[in-house]
């Protein structure tokens, strides 16, 4: 069976959270027998098609962007071209462009859609954008939910209930080697006891507000990424006065996953729904790290459980994310234990393997409805 998956950006150009769920799903597919393809868009100069583990990646140049949404004329003939050869046409949704190139080249191919996060931002754009994104959920065979808790507040996935299925995001071990001299090099950098944020820097992932956390506090922070708001970030940690915190910018799989070994504990701050899933505290969960994240009712909170895998608080609250810090660096016995059950838990839910059979399943559904 050969699934076509459609997306804003894909490896070698993005890297970001859906980009990563995108990989995982088709490596994981293979050894079911599913051929997965990638169309992306592309802003650099080489828009050459490229294979990325195993599967191959078509690239078409992004022609403008409008809205954080890039468009491309290219892409329309490529996806009608591509969707003709392929089984499944898999969406990742929000990418409005997708919907309406599904629209305008009229495939007939069963369609799923992994419902990534609403549309938070881009409140007027949503306005005008609305009936195409009903037209597309109407015509999607599946829609995949990637926790329940997304599913039980979210008020679009609410209204297609009948046809959702919870297929919450997994990663694999194999994939975070720890070399021990890269291990060696980074303990020398940052030590073996610090709280660990890792993330593209942006508006949503609440940074700001660990930063105000970490005023006063006797503990080192370290801030792993990259993004548009870094600059921001950097001048409020001056202006704070913070001497505990470190921005070592972005990093090599090899180097972050032996930082994440390091460390103390994994703080993911965000404060907005547009944080849907938190990979990274799905990360620190497979190191055995307690968590600390705040309830904005997406799936951090199915990853993370208050008092069992580390501590849930309120959101935009600095005050009460400084008090969770301090519950894990003065309590070793308490931190220990909740990051024992986080890895547990990454073990029941977050496996590879689950993951694959799901989609296998729900793609074999689709060709059985069809």
């Amino acid at each position: 069976m050969k699934v076509l998956h459609f997306y804003k950006s894909y490896y070698p150009d993005g890297v970001g959270g859906v980009e990563k769920v995108i990989h995982q799903i088709c490596e994981s597919c293979i050894e079911y027998g599913i051929e997965s393809e990638v169309l992306t868009l592309t802003s650099k100069g080489d828009i050459s098609d490229v294979m990325v583990d195993g599967h191959q990646v078509y690239r078409c140049k992004t022609n403008m962007t409008l809205a954080s949404t890039p468009f491309s004329f290219s892409v329309l003939w490529r996806f009608y071209q591509l969707a003709k050869s392929v089984d499944i046409i898999h969406l990742h949704f929000p990418y409005p462009f997708a919907d309406l190139t599904l629209f305008l080249t009229m495939t007939k191919k069963p369609v799923v859609i992994t419902y990534h996060s609403d549309i938070v931002k881009q409140q007027y754009f949503l306005r005008l954008y609305r009936p195409l994104k009903h037209y597309m959920m109407n015509k999607a065979k599946y829609i995949v939910a990637t926790s329940p808790n997304y599913l039980r507040t979210s008020s679009v996935l609410s209204k297609y209930n009948n046809k959702v299925n919870i297929i919450p995001i997994a990663i694999n071990e194999a994939d975070y080697p720890v070399d021990p001299i890269t291990l060696g090099k980074w303990k020398r950098k940052v030590g073996d006891e610090f709280f660990l944020f890792v993330g593209v820097l942006r508006y949503y992932k609440g940074l700001h507000i660990l930063l105000e956390a970490a005023q006063g506090k006797p503990y080192p922070i370290v801030i792993i990424g990259a993004g548009p708001i870094e600059h921001e970030l950097k001048l409020q940690t001056k202006r704070l006065g913070l001497k505990n915190v470190t921005f070592v910018g972005g990093v090599s799989n090899s180097c972050k996953a032996a930082i994440f070994s390091l460390c103390r504990a994994v703080v993911f701050p965000s404060h907005l729904r547009s944080e849907a899933f938190g990979i990274t505290l799905l990360e620190g969960a497979m190191f055995g790290k307690p968590l600390i994240s705040s309830e904005i009712g997406t799936g951090t909170s199915y990853i993370n459980i208050h008092n069992e895998t580390g501590y849930v608080v309120a959101p935009s609250d600095p005050h009460a994310f400084g008090q969770a810090m301090d519950k894990l660096w003065f309590d070793d016995k308490k931190a220990q234990e909740l990051g024992m059950q986080a890895r547990l838990r990454y073990e029941k839910y977050f496996q590879v393997d689950g993951m694959a059979q799901s989609y296998v399943n729900l793609y074999n559904q689709c060709k059985v409805d069809n």
